[in-house]
């Protein structure tokens, strides 16, 4: 008696849903904007670095080592601009491709995970001279907030991949967690405002048992169910309430004219508008996305 066939282990005839050249496509301008956001972050990097030298292991926030943060801020928010301008551009021509959001979210783990977890812990927990335990878990809370930054791009690119996506269906419009930009650039304004009362010369002291907290809670919000508002959907066309309008023109008068706490106060405003929308309708972002909608794509996380 011969033994029954097994069948195939491979089926000769099955054909992938995605084509690898297509999915590997690489368009231009999209991807130069990855790059630039890459770039940004790499020289931020290496901002912080020096300027961590420049203070030489101490406490004192030197000239040098202030304009070095500095820059090294102003690099975060360019690559901010630029990660806008690449899914812009990809959107506006039809040039979405999976190998884009891959090169996007390896240039955000950068420019948006390790150059800000650097700022914590070469600077943002560094004025913790009544707290001297600071300094030895600033490394911990530095790494936990890449590990939650890295988590939320993962997250991201499994939740947004094609084989997931349901022709015609829409859950929902908003970002599901804090989005990375935003959590980078509220590191970035803190910075900032740390910066300005060193400048003026005033304790820092007094920020010591806030700031950690402070950082975990930002960390917690990117891996988080909590839903945030999303700039994806706006456009020349897009139409707006009055007084919506007046509130985007006056939080930007509050950031010319106040710099460093305008800029502050509109990252917190972001972050906590959330958290107070998630806690006044738990039902509503208790999960991933429940209402279906008439457009065609994936909720954005």
């Amino acid at each position: 008696m011969s033994a029954p066939q097994r069948p195939p282990l491979i089926d000769e005839d099955y054909e992938p849903p995605l084509d690898p050249a297509t999915a590997s496509r690489i368009y231009f301008l999209p991807n130069l904007m990855t790059a630039g956001n890459l770039f940004c972050g790499f020289v931020a990097v290496i901002m912080c670095i020096q300027a961590h030298y420049a203070m030489r292991s101490s406490d004192v926030i030197t000239l040098e080592a202030a304009d070095l943060f500095r820059r090294a801020v102003w690099l975060i928010f360019g690559a901010m601009a630029f990660d806008a301008l690449d899914g812009r551009l990809a959107r506006m021509g039809g040039k979405e491709s999976l190998f884009g959001a891959e090169f996007d979210s390896l240039a955000d783990i950068v420019s948006f995970g390790l150059a800000p977890a650097l700022m914590v812990f070469f600077l943002i927990l560094s004025p913790t001279q009544g707290y001297p335990h600071f300094r030895e878990i600033g490394w911990l809370l530095g790494f936990i907030y890449l590990l939650c930054a890295a988590i939320r791009l993962a997250r991201f690119n499994v939740i947004t991949h094609p084989l997931l996506q349901k022709p015609g269906v829409r859950m929902n419009k908003d970002f599901v967690g804090l989005p990375v930009p935003a959590a980078a650039g509220t590191v970035a304004a803190l910075v900032l405002f740390l910066l300005n009362l060193a400048a003026h010369e005033r304790d820092l002291q007094r920020w010591a048992l806030v700031l950690p907290v402070l950082m975990l809670l930002i960390a917690f919000l990117m891996v988080s169910t909590v839903r945030y508002p999303s700039g994806k959907q706006i456009d020349m066309q897009t139409k707006t309430k009055l007084t919506t309008l007046i509130f985007y023109v006056v939080s930007a008068a509050a950031v010319v004219v106040y710099k460093e706490f305008g800029m502050l106060i509109c990252c917190f405003g972001y972050i906590f508008y959330g958290l107070f929308r998630h806690l006044r309708r738990p039902k509503l972002v208790s999960g991933i996305p429940t209402t279906p909608s008439n457009t065609n794509s994936n909720p954005p996380l």
